[in-house]
């Protein structure tokens, strides 16, 4: 249409025939008259200005040209070519909103400059991905991208192609859903499901095998979103036996085989480092459950040729760079090969600067390449066969044949010919003879010729051709048989597969062979394909919304294909020359020329001018003009019979096995291509007898076509073209006229042909609306509640031409150009209205600053009126002030002048006085002195008297004190050295005693024993009372008799006088006696203090155990010496009262002083055991034992064996707060028979304690309910915890050691059992209850572990001795156990909690708007969003933030009062945290449409409703996990105008990578008001991206399917085991054993 060229348009101007410059129509002369040849004029200004060129352009050509622009699709993608004089019309330029459009076929006006822009700025910002409708554009980055990770596969796995940006993920994704969807079994379905196929061609290069690498990738890795449980099943396979990235075997060796199939059939090119030599077909099978069961690959014409010859600069296959770097100096010794490729001439033929490649380890690519043979099940032996073989071939390249006049001549002592066919294992001499000659075999004989050198090294070369592509064929084999399972079981279970097609793409060059002739061909047989696949999608979708449409032509290259493989095509006639014995290359090219060269045929098949030898043929894509030479040799490519014999007799049993394969693989190829080539109706019959033609590798090639061709066509078809954007393979660098060939060569171009013929532009109502409801006043929105219907208003409002477009049942139909027209539209009419609203605002403002500058005056007015008067009464201020201050100043000075007197009176005063007074003071001072002075000399003298006398008193005192104790000591050693033998023999007695002692501390058995013998020591005290009463009634009567003088009275008075002498010494013996208690009785509390130090003060055990062990021998000695003192006491009393009787008796030593020590003897014995006894929390060790820490290892072993053979300390656990159990003297408690029993009993019962404990207390708990106002107490929450560590250590004082671990491990299994049978919310309560309980019951276990290692036990009761061992080895176990049940625990609560959390973080945060005067919608604006969800229903998101938090409540209560600890609880919440901010960022980035400065404030507030709930809960460090959220809200909502902009923006958002800052900018969505950002600034900040950073990644990798790490707390303290069972548990026989026990 005329009004499309309007002043203000935007164009397209042709800077070359294949680059394009932006201009601005700036004046379009339009003629007077309507006639069609009438001249338009338009002139274009550059929107660049252009350095030494016009400005401008003016362009001229008839109005017809301009007319027809409105009736045909005037911007198609092949406009017409103008007549000679006039200039072509220039293409229209699309609106800004659409430049970077991720879909071309949504371009308004599709045009080669608008496909090739949109194309170009998107690859400068980084994006090498574009859809042209079904096809998918991938432009080669030549530099690594972090868009291929774990996290973006996650991101594409369930969504649509479209809900994301182009990707290779989704285009795998939707071949996936696809599959997926088909009711089981494969083939084709209407509906898209079945088997599936994605074609991934381009040219070399252009990076078709890296894209179908990742895709199988993609297929390895991804899950089944229609699975619940996906993940957990990939992690299954885990923890089966898969890799660590959770896939399976299968799986594995899928990718396994892209490494071979690289290094046996890629190799350099000048366009590719690793260029693809050969096409391959890999199926990937699935069975019904959409698991992925096997693999299949076909592979499509070898390249052989580049065995044998290679370009300047090209290089060989990989693998034999990669076997002269990487084997090892021996094997290569053994094999006889060096290191360097210029010694083989197979390896030289590229040149020096052919090898190494860049950036690429050959040496590391060998060990890849041998990992994968090794993972597809090739043994390192088998490998080391095929690097034989390998090494065959490079010395048989370097097998010398010479030229003897017209014969071939191989020398015999070659020594590259021996090391050929020794590893080839092939008689030297035959191989040579056939090699030079040739044999024809007739009818009747036959003939041996000799060859020439160049024939001969044809022969040479095509048995290295043969052997190769015999190896590479049964590599393939071997890959297959691998990837099907065991006997091809996977085949057998898959019911659907996914074909990845990686092909080579159209190719031209200079000099066209055999090779680019077979690889074009395969392209317009796949082109041919998609041209009509394109086709029927378009009629299809047409006829989906019930649209009136005409048929569209399409280009069909049959006419070319016909010519090719017709009956009298190209490829028959070459296989008829192929097969005449003399067959040349000159005659191919006659035949064809005669045959082709006809009209039906002149304008596919053409003749070159200048060489006789080639043909031309005008491809789909480009005229490409084929070299006959090597035609003939190529499709031949047969090995002589001769040769053939000799290699299927060779010695080699792997290159015999390798040639058996290959020929299987041809025979079944053969078969399969004879089976579809053979015609429908009936033939002649072929001549008995026949010889069997060899297949020339041109029909190999067709069958294996029409094979791949039958495949395509029975499956779903997806579209990947890989461009090459520059031949240099710089990174980011864009070509125009190589992008455009290739574009035009791959189809895309195409298929915006076919599009453009149609309706190539879609929209649904809901999109059409909301973009241009504005054309129409807005009482037509209240009026219409239908969308469609409103959209119809629009179109018949703006567009009067219904032929524009059409409405479906779904979506708007709009011929090519109508967008751009009606986005013209909308920018006038948002023109318009963003006037009026100016006007307005402007009129708004003018009276406003009226306003404003009248109260101005008015004010400053009366600003200046107050300043006046101010400035009068101010005058009169100073005025009295004056006076004032005169007055005051005066004063000042007298009164200062009066002040000065008086203090100069005053102090005269002062001087005066004072001098006085010192002076009396001065006089008595002197006085007191003098009569001090006296006083002290006078007392002096008197000291001095007085302590002389004293001196001299005690020294005589002395004397004589010191002559009585030498006197005195004489008598006592007398006195010792008579009573040492019963001190000896008393001492053997004394440690008897404390033997005795010591037993009765530990046995109660004993004590009743001491107790009986005490009872009987008192009878025989009562005897012994008794015989004494006798014994001193008869000395009454003995004494009354002695009474009568019966001797001389002389005799009387000697004995007397002896009596006398014998009372001194009795009385001096009674002396020493007092003296000895008393030292006893200092000695005994000296003990006792020591006994309470050693109490109190435990690390001065030893030496207070020495100490008092030397004060008790102290203390038996002198108890010796009193029991003899006594004894002499007694006997001379025995004695005097039978000499005389007359005297008064002592008090008996035997009653008074006897009883006495024995009560000593016990008391003093108490507190010394009490002492011994250790307090250590529950545990009394053994006496004088020194503490665990100083003990070195083989002390705690002496111990340990101590123990075991005695009675072991015992490990006492009773409750903190309950009634102490009754203890006897010891210390211990006293248990009675009949609860020692009970408990024994109670523990054997297994089942009724198992029914207990397991359901009671596990399953039907009643756990209390969380709550931080009133939070129930610790003994309510963790008594369960207590009541199993109380059976637990019950069992164990019993030795129940079996027992108890047979408990403990039903115990871990419910509880375990019952926390995992939670789903969703409902696992929070009960995981972090029994979390907190088992943390409770491994405190426990860490203190028995603790009191292990000291070599405190249990205790053990009588008849049950304990097997340290197996309790030792028990606590390890079970401590073991219960760190895995804990973390298991949280694992499991934690995973049901996230995975509720990760389906809120979404709605919640991203799409949920809670600011008032910030809601949006998808691009437009707030009030035409209401009324259209008005019409649509009101979609809210399914969660809000409220739900968010109050998750976080639950579970902040829940591990409040379930008293867990700090760190735990900082951990959860740091974890749930992390979850929301790495969610939320990657949809965020991930989102198209979401990312405008709205949105951000948006997603700000709720983040800080975030912050708010953690400073709440003291928790400020779990917003570090949502700063990479937190800063992308900030780049959204900072200015992005500048470079200035740009630098600032990175300074703020610093944690963001580069890569994840170039993608939010990159798809920041403008407001109609905003500026678009320029392409300069999106350039430089894709600039900033570096492609080496391994640290870039675009997505934060989610751990919603797995849980951090879990930091075990550190063990509780135990005090003492709660013994609490509430009243409403019902479990009897716990209940029990928790009363006896406590």
């Amino acid at each position: 249409m005329s009004s499309a060229y309007g002043k203000g348009t935007q164009v397209w101007l042709s800077d070359s025939p294949t680059s394009w410059v932006p201009g601005t129509v700036s004046s379009i002369t339009l003629p007077t008259d309507e006639s069609p040849s009438s001249e338009v004029t338009l002139v274009v200004t550059y929107d660049q200005p252009r350095e030494g060129g016009p400005e401008s352009k003016t362009l001229k050509f008839p109005l017809s040209a301009l007319q027809a622009a409105s009736n045909i699709a005037a911007n198609n993608v092949n406009p017409t070519t103008p007549p000679p004089g006039q200039d072509q019309l220039p293409a229209l330029r699309n609106p800004p909103v659409l430049e970077s459009a991720e879909d071309l076929s949504s371009l308004s006006n599709l045009n080669e400059p608008s496909v090739l822009h949109a194309i170009a700025t998107r690859y400068a910002m980084h994006l090498p991905y574009t859809y042209s409708g079904i096809v998918l554009v991938a432009l080669n980055p030549f530099s690594p991208l972090s868009i291929y990770g774990p996290e973006i596969i996650a991101a594409y796995s369930g969504k649509k192609k479209g809900d994301l940006e182009p990707h290779l993920f989704a285009i795998a994704e939707e071949a996936l859903d696809c599959m997926r969807r088909g009711s089981g079994k494969g083939g084709k379905d209407s509906t898209g499901a079945g088997d599936q196929t994605i074609v991934v061609s381009g040219e070399s290069g252009a990076g078709k095998t890296v894209s179908a690498k990742f895709i199988l990738r993609y297929f390895a890795s991804v899950d089944d979103p229609a699975k619940s449980n996906g993940s957990s099943a990939r992690r299954g396979r885990i923890e089966g036996g898969g890799d660590e990235e959770g896939m399976s075997e299968t799986e594995r060796q899928i990718l396994a085989s892209n490494p071979i199939m690289e290094a046996f059939g890629n190799a350099k090119t000048t366009r590719n480092d690793n260029s693809s030599r050969f096409g391959k077909y890999i199926e990937v099978l699935f069975d019904p459950s959409h698991e992925i069961v096997g693999a299949r690959i076909r592979t499509y014409l070898l390249e052989r040729s580049r065995l044998v010859w290679q370009p300047e600069s090209e290089r060989n296959y990989h693998i034999f760079h990669q076997l002269l770097a990487g084997a090892p100096s021996k094997e290569r010794k053994d094999l006889s090969l060096g290191s360097n490729p210029s010694d083989f001439a197979y390896l030289a033929g590229g040149g020096p600067s052919s090898t190494p490649i860049p950036g690429v380890d050959d040496a590391k690519e060998f060990r890849d390449t041998q990992t994968a043979l090794s993972t597809v099940g090739i043994s390192v032996e088998r490998q080391w066969h095929i690097f034989k073989l390998l090494a065959a071939l490079l010395h048989l390249g370097n097998v010398k044949i010479t030229q003897a006049r017209t014969d071939a001549v191989l020398a015999d002592d070659d020594p590259a010919l021996a090391l050929a066919t020794t590893l080839l294992g092939l008689p030297p001499t035959e191989f040579k003879k056939w090699t030079i000659k040739k044999q024809l075999i007739t009818r009747s004989e036959k003939i041996v010729t000799s060859l020439g050198s160049a024939q001969a090294s044809v022969v040479r070369d095509s048995v290295a051709k043969f052997v190769y592509s015999c190896l590479f064929d049964w590599l393939v084999g071997v890959v297959n048989e691998s990837l099907c399972g065991e006997g091809g079981s996977g085949a057998e279970r898959a019911t659907k597969f996914i074909g990845v097609l990686d092909i080579y793409g159209f190719e031209h060059f200079k000099k066209n062979s055999f090779e680019q002739f077979c690889i074009n061909w395969a392209n317009e047989k796949l082109q041919q394909e998609f041209n009509a696949h394109v086709f029927k999608l378009e009629q299809e979708e047409y006829m989906r919304e019930q649209i009136n449409w005409t048929f569209i032509e399409f280009a069909d290259n049959q006419a070319c294909i016909d010519v090719i493989e017709g009956k009298m095509g190209i490829l028959t006639l070459l296989d008829e020359e192929s097969r005449l014995p003399a067959g040349a290359d000159a005659s191919f090219a006659n035949k064809l020329h005669q045959q082709l060269s006809k009209p039906e045929h002149k304008e596919i098949f053409k003749k070159p001018r200048f060489n006789q030898n080639a043909f031309t043929i005008a491809h789909y894509a480009h005229d490409v003009t084929y070299d006959v030479d090597g035609f003939i040799d190529k499709n031949r490519d047969t090995v002589p019979d001769e040769h053939l014999a000799l290699l299927q007799a060779s010695s080699n049993d792997f290159l015999k096995e390798v040639l058996d394969a290959a020929h299987a693989a041809a025979n079944t190829s053969k078969v399969n291509g004879d089976s579809a080539a053979k015609p429908a109706g009936p033939g002649p019959a072929k001549r008995a007898g026949a010889a069997a033609k060899k297949p020339t590798l041109g029909s190999i090639f067709k069958f294996s076509l029409i094979s791949l061709m039958d495949t395509i066509n029975n499956t779903n078809v997806h579209y990947i073209r890989c461009i090459k954007p520059n031949e240099s393979k710089k990174a980011w660098a864009f070509e125009s006229n190589q992008v455009l060939s290739q574009l035009r060569a791959c189809g895309v171009l195409e298929t915006i042909r076919i599009s453009c013929a149609g309706y190539p532009s879609r929209w649904t109502f809901a999109e059409f609306a909301e973009r241009y409801y504005m054309l129409v006043p807005s009482k037509e929105w209240q009026e219409n509640d239908d969308v469609r219907a409103l959209c119809g208003l629009i179109l018949s409002k703006t567009l009067e031409d219904e032929d524009k477009y059409q409405i479906g049942l779904t979506k708007i139909f709009f011929r090519a150009g109508m967008l751009a027209f009606l986005e013209s539209l909308r920018t006038q009419r948002i023109n318009q209205l963003v006037t009026l609203v100016q006007k307005n605002v402007r009129r708004r403002i003018a009276y406003k600053q009226y306003q404003q500058l009248r109260n101005s005056t008015i004010t400053i007015q009366a600003w200046w009126r107050g300043v006046m008067a101010r400035k009068y009464v101010e005058e009169l201020r100073r005025q009295t002030a004056a006076v004032k201050i005169q007055r005051v100043a005066r004063g000042w000075l007298a009164r200062k002048e009066y002040v000065r007197t008086r203090e100069a009176v005053i102090k005269v005063q002062a001087v005066v006085r004072g001098y006085q007074a010192r002076k009396r003071a001065l006089e008595e001072r002197t006085l007191s002195a003098v009569l001090k002075l006296q006083s002290l000399f006078r007392g002096l003298s008197a000291r001095r008297r007085s302590k002389s006398q004293v001196r001299q008193v005690v020294l005589l005192q002395s004397q004589w004190r010191r002559k009585l104790a030498v006197r005195e000591l004489r008598g006592l050693r007398a006195e010792a050295k008579s009573a040492s033998k019963f001190k000896e023999q008393n001492y053997q007695l004394e440690n008897k005693v404390v033997d005795l002692t010591q037993r009765l501390r530990k046995k109660d058995t004993e004590t009743k024993g001491l107790g009986q013998k005490i009872s009987l020591l008192e009878q025989q005290l009562a005897q012994w009372q008794g015989k004494h009463d006798e014994v001193h009634s008869r000395v009454k009567s003995l004494e009354t008799e002695l009474s009568k003088p019966t001797v001389p009275i002389s005799q009387w008075e000697e004995l007397m006088g002896q009596k006398e002498e014998t009372t001194g010494k009795l009385r001096e013996a009674e002396k020493r006696v007092v003296d000895g208690e008393k030292q006893i009785a200092e000695l005994s509390a000296e003990l006792n203090k020591v006994a309470s130090e050693w109490e109190e003060t435990r690390t001065a055990h030893d030496a207070a155990v020495a100490k008092n062990h030397e004060d008790l021998s102290t203390i038996q000695g002198l108890r010796a010496e009193l029991s003899k003192l006594k004894e002499d006491i007694s006997r001379s009393n025995t004695l005097n009262a039978l000499t005389k009787g007359q005297r008064e008796l002592p008090p008996s030593p035997t009653l008074a002083n006897g009883f006495r020590t024995l009560e000593n003897l016990n008391g003093e014995r108490g507190p010394s055991a009490a002492s011994r006894r250790r307090a250590r929390r529950h545990s009394a060790g053994a006496p004088g034992m020194p503490h665990a820490r100083k003990l070195s290892h083989d002390d705690i072993m002496a111990i340990k064996k101590s123990n075991a053979a005695n009675h072991r300390a015992v490990s006492v656990m009773f409750p903190s707060n309950g009634p102490m159990r009754p203890r006897d003297s010891n210390g211990l408690p006293t248990v009675s028979d009949n609860s020692q029993d009970e408990v024994v009993r109670i523990l054997e019962d297994e089942e009724g304690l198992d029914e207990d404990v397991l359901q009671g207390l596990i399953y039907t708990l009643k756990i209390p309910p969380p709550s931080l106002h009133n939070p129930p107490l610790a003994k309510e929450v963790i008594f369960p915890a207590h009541l199993i560590s109380v059976v637990s250590n019950e069992m164990w004082k019993l030795n129940m050691i079996p027992e108890s671990e047979r408990f403990l491990a039903n115990v871990m299994q419910a509880i375990q059992g019952y926390v995992m049978q939670f789903k969703g919310e409902d696992c929070i309560m009960p995981g972090i209850f029994w979390l907190s309980n088992v943390h409770e019951i491994l405190s426990f276990i860490c203190l028995a572990e603790s009191d292990v290692q000291q070599g405190i036990g249990p205790g053990s009761d009588e008849g049950r001795p304990l097997d340290w061992d197996t309790y030792e080895r028990l606590i390890t176990v079970v401590k073991q156990d219960l760190d895995s049940l804990e973390y298991n625990i949280y694992h499991t609560w934690m995973l049901e909690v996230k995975k509720k959390l990760q389906k809120m973080v979404i709605p919640a945060l991203i799409e949920s708007q809670s600011l008032p005067g910030f809601i949006t919608s998808d691009g437009s604006g707030r009030m035409f969003s209401r009324m259209l969800q008005g019409m649509q229903g009101n979609q809210q998101p399914t969660a809000s933030m409220d739900d968010i938090l109050n998750l976080l409540n639950k579970v902040w209560k829940c591990l409040k009062s379930y008293y867990m600890e700090e760190s735990v609880m900082q951990q959860v919440v740091t974890e749930l945290l992390k979850l929301i901010g790495q969610v939320a960022f990657n949809d965020l980035i991930m989102r198209r449409n979401f990312c405008s400065w709205k949105r951000a404030m948006q997603i700000q507030y709720n983040i800080t409703r975030i912050e708010e709930w953690c400073k709440a809960h003291d928790m400020p460090e779990g917003l570090l996990q949502l700063e990479h959220l937190m800063q992308a809200t900030k780049l959204l909502q900072l200015k992005k105008a500048t470079m200035g902009d740009i630098e600032i923006l990175f300074d703020v958002c610093w944690i963001l990578s580069p890569s994840q800052i170039q993608k939010l900018i990159g798809q920041y969505h403008n407001a109609d008001y905003e500026a678009p950002i320029s392409s300069d600034i999106l350039k430089a900040v894709a600039a900033r991206v570096k492609p080496d950073d391994k640290s870039d990644h675009l997505l934060l990798t989610p751990e919603t399917d797995e849980v951090g790490p879990y930091q075990l707390p550190s063990s509780r303290e135990i005090a003492g085991l709660e013994t609490y069972v509430p009243a409403w548990l019902n479990v009897p026989l716990v209940r029990r054993l928790a009363t006896h026990v406590s």
